[in-house]
């Protein structure tokens, strides 16, 4: 009797310790067998730690500066089975628990030319459950009025449309971050995370997200999830407690970042600018993570791990990748990709130089020996050179020159099939106001964003011509997302008072993207294009069986295209028929004015 009082005390007092644990649950049947395990709590770090579990064995014990911290290296056994594994500590006593669980689902599978993503920012696509848009554990409260306010988009909202999303064309969807932001103000981006394992309330719960993907799954689409390895919100529960006195760069305190990306390339780079830009804070509320710290990179990496699991991922996309350690990025991606050898993945280097695009690449041979693993990373030198061809006048190194350059330097790249592609995204103006809202360059710039080579993604409002001419500020080109909302006039997803432009808009990308799904030779097919001549550029995506001829006119009159001027690419096709409308051409074919044609060719 004595002994099960004693028990009931003890797990009392354990409960009213309030242990975090971190990671709470991990997989039976991982091919790297080692985890570390975090725990936080006051005083736990003097405590003496015994588990006693069939396939765990206890490996190390690493004390941290702070005293409230332990970090325990464990082996999970191929015997060891699914149940809940108890971590003793003595003096001070406390019991917390991992959650050891079989392995279910199918993550890890990637995503490639075949795919279409579709980026949303889940704050402003649609409310689905208003009861979150305020709760008793965040503070800042929903503000829909105000540019940069939680506008109260969510997981149910999302989950609601996904037949809107399908419909489309698109497969893949890409949400900004979705972990908990809990900051005074401008939260609703979410790259200021401060619980990197939990979803923020706001926008529903872990169950709910996993949820969701497990029904994308059941609808043929895939998730990416947005990672934030770079930094994390000023608010993050440890700030208050750090570790270790190196766990945040400079001490804890804001430093900011050069923003000089290229001093990883420069060869006569100093130590001092190269500590500046990746030592530095990105802005004063995110914190600069010190990746050099062991517990530090451990801990980023079991938490990409453990959401690839749990939720069933498809990919990743990688936030600020150049402001990371370099060495850090290096083994981190190598260690996700040793886990899930087919998962895709993609790094955010926002600038217009190939070259500093395809140092990161894996399979990219550098002259100072970087090897990297990152298989793809956002193509921005495609986008900003589609935006030039499209405004620009034609001349010798303008207009749609800028587009054959740009390809032109594909030899850069170790594999440029697996670049993301893309028109506009999350921060930048939307591309309908960069092309001056002409419905005409922007019908052109979709279709070489479908048909070219890459993966492609589209931003969420897109299909609709939303805009920003007013306004450069983020939370304006980030809009909400009509008929998002009880009570919005204009329904995007219903079609319900959308004005005559933007239901033409949604109608040539549904139409579009929808017969991109079934194109071989777009998803994968070989490339071969032509110096531009007279405003026409054209190009060709080809397999054994299949050819895609996209034809692009930017004159005020209609150009007449006779296949004897492209026997390189025609020979052996007498007919091709307009992916489009349905059109026949036999000999030569024409191209409207400001227009395009997406030609198709089986094999004869």
């Amino acid at each position: 009797m004595k002994k099960i009082i004693f028990m009931l005390l003890f797990a009392f007092s354990t409960q009213a310790q309030n242990i975090r644990v971190e990671p709470a649950s991990w997989w039976v049947g991982m091919k790297n067998r080692n985890l570390q395990i975090l725990l936080h709590a006051k005083g736990i770090g003097s405590s003496k730690v015994e588990i006693s579990y069939p396939g765990i064995e206890l490996k190390q014990v690493h004390k941290a500066e702070s005293p409230n911290y332990l970090f325990l290296d464990i082996e999970i056994k191929p015997e060891a089975a699914a149940g809940k594994v108890p971590i003793a500590l003595k003096n001070p006593d406390h019991i917390a628990y991992l959650d050891l669980q079989e392995r279910s689902s199918k993550a890890g599978e990637g995503f490639d030319g075949s795919d279409v993503i579709y980026l949303i920012t889940p704050d402003r696509f649609a409310n689905g459950d208003p009861s979150n848009d305020n709760t008793s554990d965040t503070k800042e409260k929903a503000n829909r009025k105000h540019y940069n306010g939680r506008h109260g988009g969510d997981l149910k909202g999302i989950s609601a449309q996904l037949d809107y999303i399908r419909n489309m064309g698109f497969t893949t969807l890409w949400c900004m971050p979705l972990l908990e932001n809990n900051l005074e103000e401008v939260t609703y981006h979410g790259y200021s995370i401060t619980d990197y394992y939990r979803i923020d309330p706001r926008f529903g719960s872990n169950e709910e997200f996993k949820g969701i993907v497990q029904k994308s799954k059941e609808k043929g689409l895939k998730w990416i999830m947005d990672m934030v390895p770079n930094h994390c919100g000023i608010d993050h529960w440890w700030m208050k407690d750090l570790p270790f006195e190196d766990w945040i760069n400079n001490k804890g305190k804001f430093t900011p970042s050069s923003h000089r990306r290229e001093v990883h390339q420069d060869i006569h780079v100093s130590q001092k600018d190269l500590e500046a830009m990746k030592g530095g804070w990105f802005v004063p509320t995110m914190p600069d993570l010190n990746q050099r710290n062991p517990f530090m990179a451990k801990y980023l990496t079991q938490n990409t791990i453990w959401w690839i699991e749990y939720a069933g991922l498809a990919g990743l996309r990688v936030d600020t990748w150049p402001y990371s350690e370099k060495a850090f990025l290096q083994q981190w991606t190598k260690d996700i990709l040793d886990e899930y050898p087919s998962l895709h993945m993609v790094g955010e280097e926002m600038t217009l130089k190939a070259s500093t695009i395809a140092y990161w690449q894996q399979g990219k041979v550098n002259p100072d020996g970087y090897k990297s693993y990152i298989p793809g990373m956002m193509d921005f030198p495609f986008q900003g050179a589609l935006v030039q061809a499209l405004t620009e006048k034609e001349d010798f190194h303008t207009g749609w020159a800028r587009l054959y350059s740009a390809m032109a330097d594909d030899y850069l790249y170790p594999a440029p099939d697996k670049l993301v592609i893309f028109a506009d995204n999350h921060d930048m103006n939307r591309f309908f106001t960069q092309i001056g809202e002409d419905k005409e360059l922007f019908k052109m710039g979709l279709a070489v964003v479908a048909t070219m080579r890459g993966i492609p993604q589209v931003y969420y409002g897109t299909e609709i011509g939303m805009s920003n001419p007013d306004s450069e500020e983020h939370g304006v080109l980030r809009a909400d997302m009509p008929g998002g909302w009880k009570g919005d006039k204009v329904n995007a997803f219903t079609g319900e008072n959308l004005d005559p432009l933007q239901k033409e808009l949604q109608d040539f990308t549904r139409r579009l993207f929808n017969w991109r799904k079934g194109s071989k030779a777009v998803h994968a097919g070989k490339m071969i294009h032509f110096v531009p001549q007279q405003g026409v550029y054209t190009y060709m995506r080809f397999t054994a069986t299949e050819k895609v001829w996209v034809i692009l006119n930017k004159n005020k009159e209609e150009v007449e295209i006779p296949f004897q001027e492209y026997t390189e690419i025609t020979e052996g096709n007498s007919t091709f028929s307009d992916a489009l409308d349905g059109s026949i051409w036999k000999e030569k074919v024409k191209i409207p004015s400001m227009s395009f044609r997406i030609l198709v060719a089986k094999g004869e």
